[in-house]
């Protein structure tokens, strides 16, 4: 049987082609994506992209340091600014304090000096509180005579009696019958008998008394009286006596009670007898109202206050080296500069200055 011959359609050649192309292209598109994932996964890729990871990361540090940085200088740019200004403040305030006070720098110094002087004047307190107890403790320093005073209180005086050789000089003016100036002028025209009972003199002769029982046994002593002239109520005024017993102590105290206040005041001739005693003394005791009327010349009349501060310090000249200078000022009115001037004796020589109440001792 004779076969047929097939005939091939051109329109199904067509679909063919065309389907095996489309699969070509998808078989080629896996074979493409395969190999990419390869190339992303392979170890060299996999470094380089942590390096590049990690410089990023270093870049965003730096960037975030930097503007701190950046933040911390504005701050201290801004503190600088306040600092300017306020040390410009200061400036400016300290010139118009220097144009106030012209004398600042001077004030300052004068503060330091007498913050020093302050400092030595402790520093001698404290040794001489130190010496009060080393003589409280110490026998043979007891007060060879017993004062009972009238007074109700019962305080440290701060004045303590020592030495080897002690002066006791006491002021026997007329200006020790009174406190006033004018009640002074009254009592002296008064009888003896009445001048020795003024309430001024018989205080005086108290402190006197007191300080004579505190003179160590073993020590010498004198005590003067003086006005216009130095007298030794017992004794000889340019010898020593001796505390040993009291015997020479209680004569001394009985003859000062005896003495009449009157005249003026003479402290250059009361030092110049201290400077002539031999040898000189080392502690000198003085019971004074103010500053003297006398200078090293005896004069009458009145005297203005610089004339007084100018007799004191020609009889300060007259001072034995060496002997501190304690004085028990009982104030006259009238005479302002006596407080000072007596303080800064005191000061020079290692001594002291006391003004007791009306009831001491």
């Amino acid at each position: 049987m004779k076969r047929r011959k097939r005939v091939i359609s051109e329109q199904g050649l067509s679909f063919l082609d065309a389907i095996s192309c489309g699969f070509g292209a998808v078989i080629l598109l896996f074979i493409i994506v395969d190999h990419a994932v390869l190339q992303v996964n392979q170890p060299g890729s996999e470094s380089q992209m942590t390096r590049v990871e990690a410089l990023e990361d270093a870049v965003l540090d730096e960037k975030q340091a930097l503007l701190m940085q950046q933040a911390a200088l504005d701050d201290v740019r801004e503190a600088t600014r306040l600092a300017q200004a306020e040390a410009e403040r200061l400036r400016q305030q300290i010139r118009q304090q220097r144009e106030r006070q012209p004398n600042l720098e001077g004030e300052q110094a004068a503060s330091r000096t007498r913050l020093q002087q302050m400092q030595a004047e402790l520093l001698a307190l404290e040794s001489e509180v130190a010496a009060m107890r080393a003589q409280a403790n110490d026998p043979a320093g007891d007060a060879i005579r017993e004062v009972q005073g009238d007074g109700r209180q019962q305080y440290l005086s701060g004045l303590s009696v020592q030495g080897q050789r002690i002066l006791i000089l006491v002021d026997a003016s007329a200006s020790m019958l009174s406190e006033t100036i004018v009640d002074a002028i009254r009592r002296r025209n008064q009888s003896e008998a009445s001048r020795l009972q003024a309430p001024k003199w018989r205080r005086a002769l108290a402190a006197a008394d007191w300080m004579s029982a505190q003179i160590p046994a073993g020590s010498q002593f004198q005590i003067l009286s003086f006005n216009t002239q130095v007298r030794a109520p017992h004794g000889t005024a340019n010898r020593w006596l001796s505390a040993r017993g009291g015997t020479d102590i209680s004569a001394a105290i009985r003859g000062l009670r005896q003495t009449v206040p009157a005249d003026g005041t003479r402290l250059y001739a009361a030092f110049d007898a201290a400077r002539a005693l031999q040898p000189a003394p080392d502690a000198i005791y003085l019971i004074t109202d103010g500053l003297p009327t006398q200078g090293a010349q005896a004069r009458r009349g009145a005297v203005s206050g610089a004339e007084r501060l100018r007799n004191f310090n020609e009889a300060v000249a007259r001072l034995p080296g060496g002997a501190p200078v304690h004085t028990l000022l009982l104030p006259m009115e009238g005479d302002p500069r006596a407080a000072g001037a007596y303080w800064n004796l005191g000061r020079a020589t290692g001594g002291s200055m006391l003004t007791p109440s009306r009831d001491w001792p």
